[in-house]
């Protein structure tokens, strides 16, 4: 991520009390440009702790230009007639023991390009519809700053109205080239036109070329490989040129986790079921070796792997890859950071054929693994949805501020402490139906399990579901499971996890996520928010807890997502193809 905002707040009329005791007082200032050095910044891209300061030599210049303007511009906002805020920021502490008064910061977004249709500046989420019972709760949790979606349609600023409009490719399956068995089982499913990144990447996949393929989470990647790669193993084997055979399959898919193996399984045999017959397995740990043993020499179309389990296979002589046709590494990104991945993925080049094709697939692509890829693959078609390492236009950041007053020693404890009070009301306060929380350790999981355990130990009104890498697989996979099927009215469930869940996994209908822990890298935000609000028409809301200098990043990093730019630094390559 390489760039600096300029934040303005801006006076606001009015504002009704929080606690009924008090009224706030309303602040204007310019904030003015935030350096990388300012936020805590160093040297490595991958880092949200530490940014290039070279990479945004240029923005850098255009922000001291912008600042010597900062008065005539002050002057005209305080002259101009403005729309309403989309940010609303909110500075408040629940103990009675203070006297100081609160604060409300209304900050405002200058740019024309995003409008609210709202009339009234002072309005807050009904998440922050505070009262002086539920605020006890509350506590040190300072600050909320609510970052809108785009309303009516609007773009946001810097995206193209072109690529983000619609979620569906303007093309039709049949346009594409799908034959009329791949339509009808389409249909089937409920899939009745192609998204963006299922429309770009047909013809190359179909065609045999290896490619690169990346668009945001929640766009259809995995079925924009397995149709076209379908079509083709069936007009082979209905030509006569190629069919399954005892221990060497046509296609390999390679996953960084078991649960994103069943997810991808599933969704093979749900093709298959409606009238495109192949067959596919899973091989991972924390399986009957035997079972997968005895799958592969019965003959299978598609292999699902982990790059562990596929090893052992190929290294024991269980596996053969005479007859591979294709190679896919899904989340490719990921599996760059398994330890086994390199050795397993050289181990591939060196037993497929000369003519085997590689699709190298992922949600958010680090230049690091871009280069990587295209050095080894150099030939390989680059495809990047018009998503690509941008959050949902439909997804409502929502920044919580979990430092503490400054009288209060800040300690890892205390910080944990006021996280977990911020989750506490936001149970009791905005009860959904689905809600991820994502921690950066287990033992943080199991303090936020245990947490909400005891907010209802009859497990009345909330349903705990912990997902990390401590658990039994078979848990996991059951856990997983009962998250994705819908529970009763009076119940909200929440899946308590690592990024082991951000890896891929897909999930209908979840309402929020909560980060937690603020996200190691760039990549792991895009990931753990892209679980909600996904697909045509999905909505859903992001709460990001941060502390000390976590919040200016974070501020700066939404901000980004607000304007429609890409959070990492994309490739090259994708310049060529805007």
């Amino acid at each position: 991520m390489a760039n600096v905002l300029e934040i303005f707040t801006v006076l606001s009329s009015s504002v009704s009390t929080l606690s009924g005791r008090r009224r706030p007082r309303l602040v204007c200032e310019a904030v003015p440009q935030l350096s990388p050095h300012q936020a805590g910044g160093g040297a490595t891209s991958r880092s949200f702790g530490r940014l290039k300061v070279q990479r945004v030599k240029n923005l850098v210049k255009e922000s001291y230009r912008k600042k010597k303007q900062g008065n005539d511009l002050e002057d005209e906002e305080q002259k101009a007639e403005t729309s309403p805020s989309h940010v609303e920021v909110v500075s408040y502490d629940g103990s009675d023991l203070l006297d100081e008064q609160e604060v409300v910061n209304v900050q405002k977004d200058t740019s024309k390009a995003f409008r609210s249709s709202s009339k009234s500046t002072g309005q807050v989420s009904s998440f922050l519809d505070f009262s002086a019972t539920s605020s006890k709760g509350w506590r040190n949790v300072e600050q909320i700053h609510s970052y809108r979606p785009k309303v009516d349609g609007i773009p946001k600023k810097g995206q193209k109205l072109k690529a983000n409009s619609d979620f569906f490719s303007r093309k039709s399956f049949k346009e594409l080239g799908c034959s009329d068995y791949i339509i009808e089982s389409l249909r089937s499913l409920q899939y009745v036109r192609p998204s963006h990144i299922q429309a770009m990447a047909f013809a190359p996949v179909l065609g045999g070329k290896s490619c690169v393929m990346a668009d945001q989470s929640g766009s259809g990647k995995t079925l924009a490989y397995l149709v076209p790669l379908v079509q083709r193993l069936r007009q082979e084997e209905l030509e006569g040129l190629s069919k399954s055979a005892s221990q060497s399959p046509r296609v390999v898919i390679l996953v960084p986790t078991a649960e994103l193996a069943s997810q991808v399984l599933s969704i093979c045999r749900s093709l298959s079921k409606v009238g495109v017959p192949f067959r596919s397995m899973v091989a991972t740990g924390g399986f009957r070796q035997r079972t997968q043993l005895e799958n592969l020499r019965q003959g299978i179309d598609v292999l699902i792997a982990t790059p562990g389990r596929f090893m052992f296979l190929l290294k024991e002589g269980f596996l053969q890859l005479t007859n591979l046709k294709s190679a896919i590494l899904d989340e490719v990104d990921i599996l760059y950071n398994d330890e086994d991945f390199e050795l397993a993925l050289q181990s591939l080049v060196n037993s497929a054929p000369v003519t085997a094709q590689y699709l190298f697939v992922t949600a958010t692509l680090p230049v690091d693994i871009y280069n990587k890829v295209v050095e080894v693959f150099p030939d390989s078609e680059v495809i990047m949805g018009p998503g690509m390492h941008r959050t949902s236009p439909r997804l409502e950041e929502i920044l919580i501020d979990c430092s503490g007053d400054e009288e209060t020693e800040r300690t890892p404890d205390t910080a944990f402490l006021n996280k977990k009070n911020a989750l506490m009301h936001l149970v009791e306060e905005s009860p959904v139906k689905k809600t991820i929380v994502f921690c950066n350790k287990i033992e943080t999981c199991r303090k936020v399990e245990n947490a909400l355990k005891r907010f209802d130990r009859n497990e009345i009104r909330i349903k705990v579901l912990p997902f990390h890498a401590a658990l039994e697989q078979e848990s996991r996979l059951a856990n997983i499971e009962a998250f994705r099927n819908f529970p009763p009215n009076n119940i909200s469930m929440f899946l308590v996890c690592t990024d082991r869940a951000s890896r891929g996994i897909d999930f209908a209908g979840v309402d929020h996520v909560v980060l937690f822990d603020f996200p190691r890298d760039p990549s792991e935000y895009v990931r753990r928010v892209g679980r909600t609000a996904r697909g045509a028409g999905g909505k859903g809301k992001a709460f990001v807890f941060a502390v000390g200098k976590q919040v200016s990043l974070a501020r700066r990093i939404i901000e980004r997502n607000q304007k429609g730019h890409p959070l990492h630094d994309v490739p090259s390559a994708y310049e060529t193809l805007r």
